[in-house]
């Protein structure tokens, strides 16, 4: 990305000028240096649970060569803020220090729990990297910080100098997946190959095993420890038979997808096992329904479109939630995937052998480009040497501009056509970090509630709760360490992991009446949450008067589903509880008494 394009200014030699400003050159070095040490902080967190916004925090003095005093990074929706952390490990050293972060402050809270840490601790001044790519949070933690006195400075912005430069990109790499869905509402698309030095991805007979190092399949297994998803063709089913893992020991899985118009597949793979790690076989509608009960009677999950092609699959995805996503497809696949302009990044393992073939398959297939002049071009181009390979690595489509002009939620919510203006507004929510991402079971928000024992316990969100009442009252006394390892889950995603893995793989555990009093829980959890909450109680009162939609396209339970026809349990508990709290039944509102509910 051009310096000149993101408003820097040239670069000043510091003989030219009166030796203050070369200090202002030094000071903006070190701020730098903190705010890229944020950005490689926040980018920890890859690999342990599905991508997420990721933030670091820094506070240090910049008096002499700086001190650093604390540090933290947000491991996950749902648990402790960065800042929050960087705060608690610096103590008393906050008071009249600097706090630099690779992103504008954006809590899924609605308290401001990030910003009031830097507040009450006596931060004096905070650096930040980017502004929050989303509109809704966009400059709100900004101006709350400069309202109550801190200096706030913005690299680009406030402080212009070539020594951000290299602090800038950390910050727009680090959260590219979150900056390319803002902006193009799309996920972030990487295609990944390894090829011959002779350009081939396989052997004319098809056998690929291995083109590339050992060294480098690690790094595969990295990259795919930082994806929502891996994409597959149905050509890579039938000749490779892939288990598309990470197999790096971390705790995220990201969803395994397989494209196929036909549905010309084996019935023995390793993707139908979806004991650990789910797949979903995205077809064309019609396509073999006798095989699609098949792999639905292993657990897979079949989606049909009209016209199977990439652009709506990418559109499906990012309606799913999902923000990056890893293609690891044929050439016919990956070409179409390049054609319908879904791929930002290319990953290319290139190996120093020769296996020639005039027939022998290539990385990416027919493009219709007939001179080299309309050859795609890379930018950021980057080379690293792994073992005897060479991974290049570059961008199709440059990392959206910090001012990416991202449309109302009215614009974006997929609003059935039918509802004329007079029918009651729609208020969609999914994931928490959209405007009503609080209403989500996910969302950062602890619960005290009694045990089967009336022991009070405190659980870190809505989802954690519910998961493990699961197994509470099962005969099997095995249930109560699956109850304490949900418990213990560092974030609602792995409790959802956990609860749901159990489930499928030992339904022995689930308590006999599970089906039957699972909206109950459900119900005593929100009303929980929004009773002790003040401000999540007065946005759920906000919304009288409209229908409340969870936008999940694969919940056809809880969520609304892809086109409707979904049960949305969610929405209406959520619905019924704004309607008890607007007094339509004052009979049932719990005693609230320091964050207990008593119902």
């Amino acid at each position: 990305m051009a310096m000149a394009a993101m408003g820097f200014t040239p670069p000043i030699k510091c003989n030219a000028i009166p030796i203050v400003n070369c200090n202002f050159e030094n000071h903006h070095a070190l701020d730098a240096s903190y705010v890229k040490r944020a950005a490689d902080l926040s980018d920890k967190s890859a690999g342990f649970t599905s991508p997420h916004p990721n933030f670091g925090c820094v506070i240090a003095t910049t008096g002499g060569a700086g001190k650093v005093f604390g540090e933290g990074y947000l491991y996950a929706q749902g648990t402790k803020p960065a800042e929050v952390q960087a705060v608690e490990a610096a103590g008393e050293y906050c008071r009249g220090a600097t706090a630099y972060v690779n992103m504008e402050p954006g809590d899924c809270y609605g308290d401001y729990t990030a910003v009031s840490s830097f507040i009450k601790a006596g931060i004096t001044r905070v650096v930040i990297g980017i502004r929050h790519p989303l509109q809704h949070l966009r400059g709100k933690a900004i101006q709350t910080l400069r309202t109550e006195g801190l200096q706030v400075d913005v690299l680009g912005e406030d402080i212009r100098s070539i020594s951000i430069e290299d602090a800038l990109k950390s910050c727009l790499v680090v959260n590219a997946p979150l900056l390319y869905r803002s902006a193009c509402q799309a996920p972030f698309s990487v295609l990944k190959y390894a090829m011959t030095l002779d350009g081939k991805i396989a052997a004319t007979s098809g056998h690929a095993s291995w083109i590339s190092s050992k060294k480098s399949r690690c790094r595969v297994f990295e990259l795919r420890g930082r994806s929502d998803a891996v994409i597959v063709g149905g050509n890579t089913v039938r000749k490779d038979n892939p288990r598309l893992t990470p197999r790096h020991g971390g705790g995220h899985l990201p969803m395994r997808i397989v494209m196929s118009q036909t549905l010309d597949l084996p019935e023995v793979a390793n993707l139908w096992d979806v004991r650990e790690v789910p797949t979903i076989v995205m077809t064309q509608r019609g396509a073999r329904r006798s095989f699609q009960k098949f792999l639905a009677s292993k657990g897979v999950e079949v989606v049909e479109f009209d016209i199977l092609n990439p652009k709506d699959v990418v559109d499906y995805l990012y309606d799913r939630g999902y923000l990056s996503i890893l293609w690891e497809c044929g050439g016919t696949l990956s070409a179409s995937a390049i054609s319908s302009g879904v791929i930002h990044k290319v990953h290319a393992f290139v190996a120093p052998k020769i296996i020639g073939g005039k027939n022998a398959p290539s990385p990416v297939g027919e493009l219709g480009m007939v001179e080299m002049t309309q050859a795609l071009e890379l930018i950021d181009v980057c080379y690293e040497q792994i073992g005897p390979d060479v991974l290049i690595s570059g961008y199709l489509q440059p990392i959206p501009d910090l001012a990416p002009v991202i449309p109302s939620v009215d614009e974006t919510s997929a609003i059935d056509p039918s509802l004329s203006p007079y029918d009651s507004p729609l208020i969609f929510f999914y994931k928490t970090w959209d405007p009503y991402g609080s209403f989500s079971n996910f969302s950062p928000h602890p619960i005290r509630l009694p045990d089967e024992n009336g022991d009070y316990v405190t659980w870190s969100s809505v989802e954690h709760y519910y998961q493990a009442n699961k197994f509470v009252g099962s005969s099997n006394p095995n249930a109560r360490s699956y109850i304490e390892a949900i418990h213990s889950a560092k974030s609602p995603e792995e409790a959802a992991r956990m609860g749901r893995k159990t489930q499928r793989e030992h339904p022995e555990m689930v308590r006999t009446d599970w089906e039957s009093v699972k909206t109950e829980v459900m119900y005593k959890a929100l009303k929980c949450k929004f009773s002790i909450y003040p401000h999540l109680h007065s946005m759920l009162l906000s919304t009288s008067g409209s229908i409340l939609v969870e936008a999940s396209p694969h919940d056809l339970f809880w969520g609304g589903g892809r086109d409707g026809e979904g049960l949305n349990y969610l929405g209406r508990l959520l619905m019924k509880l704004r309607s008890e709290f607007l007094g339509d039944d004052d009979t049932q509102k719990p005693e609230i008494s320091a964050g207990y509910c008593e119902f």
